[in-house]
Formats: structure tokens, C-alpha cells, sequence
């Protein structure tokens, strides 16, 4: 138990150590809609060794919609910008909770977008 407990510390520090670069990157608000509250990096990525590119700095609102909770349509509206992100846990994090929409806007917009091909056919099928 101590080896699970141990290695899960590991990943939480090492993440943390990207806390000021990504804060930094992210202009000190939510990579997705902007908010300023509740700011606190998200692990798109957690089977990868954690990077710049697979960390993102999201309000409460946006982690709790990353991790699956339902949203409304101003919500959704709200990250449809961060898709255009250079950064694919801040892109590709906001098109999977957009494709869990289904609304032909949601479904345009991740066409639209510059996520890899690939995982636009995966959230598009």
C-alpha cells in the first residue's frame, strides 16, 4: 500500500513542479473559459509523464467538467475558444467535454479545430 501511496506523491509533485510555468502560460486564468477562481492544474494525461503539454490550469467549474460532470449549454459555449489552443491538453481537454454535447455548434466547432485528425473521428463517431 505504501508503494501506491508513494508513487502517487511522485505524481503529484512532479506535476506541481509545472504549477508556475503553466500559471505563467495560462496568464493566471482558466485555459478554458478564463475564470479566475479556483485555479488549480488538471492532468489531461496521467498515464504520460507530466508536461507542459499535458497539464492545464482550470477554474473548479472546468476540472469538475473535465472529470465528467454534466453541463449547460453556456458552459460548453464558454470553453468552445480553448480549442484553438496550441496546447493539447488545454485543446483536446475542451473537445472531449464539447463531443459529450452532441449540438451540431459543438460537433462544427471540433471540425473546425486543430486537434489531431485522429481524435476528432474518435469524438465525432
Amino acid at each position: 500500500m505504501a508503494k501506491g501511496y508513494d508513487a502517487h506523491r511522485e505524481r503529484l509533485d512532479a506535476v506541481s513542479g509545472f504549477g508556475k510555468a503553466v500559471s505563467k502560460r495560462a496568464g493566471f486564468c482558466c485555459e478554458w473559459c478564463g475564470d479566475r477562481e479556483e485555479l488549480k492544474l488538471w492532468d489531461q494525461r496521467p498515464e504520460l509523464e507530466p508536461d507542459e503539454t499535458t497539464l492545464a490550469l482550470l477554474c473548479g467549474r472546468c476540472r469538475s467538467l473535465a472529470e465528467g460532470a454534466p453541463a449547460g449549454e453556456g458552459e460548453l459555449r464558454a470553453i468552445r475558444n480553448a480549442l484553438w489552443s496550441d496546447v493539447p491538453a488545454v485543446a483536446e481537454g475542451a473537445a472531449r467535454v464539447l463531443a459529450r454535447c452532441r449540438e451540431l455548434w459543438a460537433r462544427e466547432a471540433i471540425e473546425e479545430s486543430f486537434i489531431p485528425e485522429e481524435l476528432k473521428v474518435e469524438l465525432l463517431k
